[in-house]
This record gives structure tokens, C-alpha cells and sequence, in this order.
């Protein structure tokens, strides 16, 4: 029996505009699912029920209201929750800080009002660690996010409740944002797809800054097609945006339907954090994504190296004084998580020069790295050099133990921050079976040339459907 979290976006949004499913019986199915589930995930921090089925009304009306519905937008009646990072007027917002626990959203983020006049339907927030800084979802505001696939380990951050929630069927896709592998290592410990757009490709705005390009928001889903909609939706360039990348060719919806021809594709499997060592698990999965490749008749070859340990310590700088952008009252200091403390304590200590020296070498490096990147297609790389982490695992160390084990965990993904490029984590390998039946998803990335976000999705689209993962559920789905 097919219920109705087991479509995707395009098929609810399809449902909808031919009258088999209305949107306010979409919404309910998920508000009901979300009351039974989310206690078991953690996916939501809040849930915007009576705002949804308001919004879910207005959609059905509409839709029973128009002569062609070819004529509505493309997510219309879909659910689609936001990060508890991003701003919904109206709408509390945590941050995911207990300074900010009573906070109400004051203005909608840039990406929020596009989300809106595509049609998507509101479902609530989700969850993520205190200023999206780490990379598991722990904080003072609500439960653990964790991975519906073994639910003792996290969900991964920063937009470890966005994943939590598509991978556990409390939502068709997910909007989440990306500055150091937010979007990438969530979705590599939930199974799911996630695209880490361009630099400028998304809007930041209007309250976010961009200054150092690091972050981003993107798509989080459970099908390449699903992501590249949800990217349509998202990429639409406003005014004021510091970056902006480069125009696409077409949709990005219409790339996953194009063959990617016979690419050139270069693989590392070589972390640029000191001491970081690959799981055989994560090696297992990125030699088995070469293979592939290479069945699918795309030449491989070795990446020389381009981004080395001298660039950690200068990115290191910069994730401290990004920490130091959120005001936080005097008073409400000692509400702080211990780790955020200890980061904008770095950060307070770093000097104008220094955070320009910093940022200067890491432009430097792009500019020599480039030339010999952008002889490949894409670029292969394990997502994460470790399986899901167990609750707890940063999170109950002392602030420098935690971050040292941050950056074991995710050495691959920060570069692509660094650069501005896409890069993507594709679910195409799961762990063998434990003692309790459990496998474990690891996902390889693929990161691609400045705006070509369109031959990852290419690429990938191949991917998908040479080992196809829709058909992989964690066994809480049906509950």
C-alpha cells in the first residue's frame, strides 16, 4: 500500500494539480505522522500545525478555483519545513540557542519568501545545533537529532533535523543550509540526497551576511529530481547578495533528465586534516562509487593534490569569528552551549589583520587550485572519513576535544565551502548488517566547477538510476 509519505515532491505536486490528493489531506497526513515519529528523530523543534493546515486551505481553494492548473506553481500543497536557522515571520526561531529559545521570526528570509510563492506549505522548523556551528544537531532547545537508521547516532549537522526528517518520511524534502558540510554530512548519515549550490548560486538574505561565501542554503531529498526542483525554486538571484554565480543552462529539474555524456572525473581519497584517518566503510563506498563510475563508462583518474593542511588552521579562524555574528546579549552569555563559548572566544580574540591574512590565503589557494580542478568534471571524495557518530560523541567533550573530533569526522567537505563550488553527497552505499540488523548509510560526494551544479545533478541522476536507493527505508517508515 502506497501512503502518501511515500511520494515524492514531484509526485504530491502532481497529485495536487490533477485533484487526486489535496493539500490540506497531505498536511494532515504529516502533522499526524510528525506527533507519532518526531519524538523518536527529533526532527522538528517546532511544529507550525495550525499555520499549516491555514496554508494547506488557501492551496485546495486555489486549486479548486483555477482553470489550468498547469498555471500553479511547482510546489504547490507541498510540504516543505525550514531550518530553525532561517526566518519566518511570525514564526518562532531559535537558532538553536537557549539565548533565543522565546525569539519570534521578525522578517522572512529571502529563501523562505521564494519557498512560499513556489506553494510549499509550511510544516514547522527544524532542528539544528546552537547557530548551526557543529556538525551533529545537540543542543539546549530540544532533543537530539538523529538518524532514522540507527537511532542511538546523530543525524549530523548543522541541517540534521531537515535530513532526520525527510529520511524519516516527516516530509518530502527540506530546505538546509551548508557552511562547512551542513547539508553533505546529513545527508550522507540519513541516506539522502543533498546539493551544496554555488557561492551566490542562493540568496543569504536580508538578514544573514555573506562576507566570507562559506554558506549556503540548498535542498535536502530523498531523489536527485526532488533536490534539483527544490534548487529551481531557491536559486533566484536578489539584489544586495555579495555573490553571484553563474547563470544556468536551463532548469537545473531539466539536467537530471539529460545524460551526463563520458566524463572526466578525478577521485582523492586523501584528508587535508592532519591525523583524520578514512573508515574502511567510507573506503568501501568510495571505491565502490569509482567502479561505478567507471561501468558507466566515465574515465577516473587520481586528483593531485590541491588543498593541504596549511589552509585548516586559516579556515579554523574563520568558522571562530563567523561564530562571533550572532548578538548575543551580556546577559545571556551563560546560556550558551559550551563549544559556542569556546568558538567566539577565538573568535573575539582574532584581529582584523589576522582574519584578513586568513582570508587572503585561502583565495590564494583557490587560485591555485582551480587551474588544476577545473581540468575535471566532477571530483570524487568520500562524504564523511567516518560511519554516523553515536549521540554524544562531540558533543559530551571538552570544547577542544569536541572540535579536533569534528574535523576527523568531516575532512573532505569544508574545501568545497572554501571554494564556492557544488558538491553533493549521493547515498549510494550502505553498511553490511550488524547484531541487530542495522546497515548504516555512507555517502560519497561529488563536487563540481563553479555553476555546475547541472553536472553533478547529471551525473548523479546516472547514479540513481544505475543503483537506484529510493527503495531503502529505515524501519521506522511504515510505523
Amino acid at each position: 500500500m502506497t501512503h502518501t509519505h511515500d511520494l515524492s515532491a514531484q509526485a504530491l505536486a502532481a497529485a495536487v494539480r490533477v485533484r487526486d490528493l489535496s493539500p490540506v489531506e497531505i498536511v494532515d497526513h504529516y502533522l499526524e505522522r510528525i506527533e507519532r515519529v518526531n519524538p523518536q528523530v527529533g526532527a522538528y523543534v517546532t511544529v507550525t500545525g495550525e499555520l499549516a493546515r491555514e496554508q494547506a486551505a488557501r492551496a485546495e481553494k486555489r486549486v479548486m478555483d483555477t482553470a489550468d492548473p498547469a498555471t500553479l506553481p511547482p510546489l504547490h500543497g507541498v510540504p516543505v519545513p525550514v531550518k530553525d536557522l532561517n526566518m519566518v515571520t511570525g514564526v518562532r526561531v531559535t537558532l538553536g540557542s537557549k539565548v533565543f529559545n522565546e525569539l519570534t521570526g521578525f522578517a522572512d528570509d529571502n529563501v523562505v519568501v521564494l519557498l512560499r510563492e513556489a506553494g510549499s506549505v509550511l510544516l514547522g522548523k527544524t532542528s539544528t545545533p546552537e547557530f548551526g556551528l557543529p556538525c551533529y544537531t545537540e543542543n539546549a532547545v530540544a532533543p537530539p537529532a538523529r538518524t532514522p537508521w540507527d537511532r542511538s547516532r546523530s543525524a549530523g549537522g548543522s541541517s540534521g533535523g531537515a535530513a532526520a526528517a525527510v529520511a524519516a518520511g516527516l516530509a518530502p524534502v527540506a530546505q538546509g543550509s551548508d557552511g562547512g558540510g551542513s547539508i553533505r554530512i546529513p545527508s550522507s548519515v540519513c541516506g539522502l540526497f543533498g546539493i551544496k549550490p554555488t557561492r551566490g548560486r542562493i540568496s543569504q538574505g536580508p538578514i544573514v551576511p555573506d562576507l566570507f561565501g562559506l554558506s549556503t542554503n540548498g535542498p535536502i531529498a530523498r531523489t536527485v529530481r526532488d533536490a534539483a526542483l527544490l534548487l529551481d525554486v531557491m536559486a533566484v538571484p536578489v539584489p544586495g547578495d555579495l555573490y553571484r554565480a553563474p547563470a544556468a543552462d536551463g532548469t537545473f529539474l531539466g539536467y537530471a533528465d539529460r545524460p551526463p555524456g563520458r566524463l572526466k572525473i578525478a577521485r582523492s581519497i586523501e584528508p587535508a586534516v592532519p591525523g583524520a584517518a578514512v573508515h574502511p566503510d567510507c573506503v568501501a563506498a568510495y571505491e565502490a562509487a569509482t567502479e561505478l563510475l567507471v561501468e558507466l563508462g566515465h574515465e577516473v583518474v587520481d586528483l593531485p593534490p590541491v588543498f593541504g593542511p596549511d589552509l585548516v588552521p586559516h579556515f579554523e579562524l574563520l568558522w571562530g569569528v563567523m561564530a562571533t555574528l550572532t548578538p548575543v546579549p551580556p546577559e545571556g552569555e551563560h546560556l550558551l552551549q559550551p563549544l559556542t563559548r569556546w568558538l567566539r572566544e577565538r573568535g573575539d580574540a582574532t584581529s582584523a589583520p589576522d582574519l584578513l591574512r586568513a582570508h587572503a590565503q585561502l583565495q590564494a589557494a583557490c587560485r591555485t587550485a582551480f587551474p588544476v580542478m577545473n581540468e575535471y568534471d566532477a571530483i570524487l571524495h568520500p562524504t564523511l572519513a567516518q560511519p554516523p557518530a553515536p549521540i554524544g560523541y562531540f558533543h559530551d567533550q571538552e570544547p577542544a576535544e569536541n572540535f579536533e573530533r569534528q574535523k576527523h569526522f568531516t575532512p573532505f567537505c569544508a574545501a568545497y565551502n572554501i571554494s564556492g563550488q557544488p558538491a553533493v553527497n549521493v547515498p549510494l552505499h550502505w553498511t553490511e548488517p550488524d547484531a541487530n540488523g542495522r546497515s548504516l548509510p555512507i555517502g560519497i560526494m561529488l563536487a563540481g566547477r563553479l555553476g555546475g551544479e547541472g553536472t553533478l545533478i547529471s551525473l548523479a541522476a546516472q547514479l540513481e538510476e544505475a543503483r537506484p536507493w529510493i527503495d531503502r527505508k529505515p524501519d521506522l517508515w511504515d510505523a
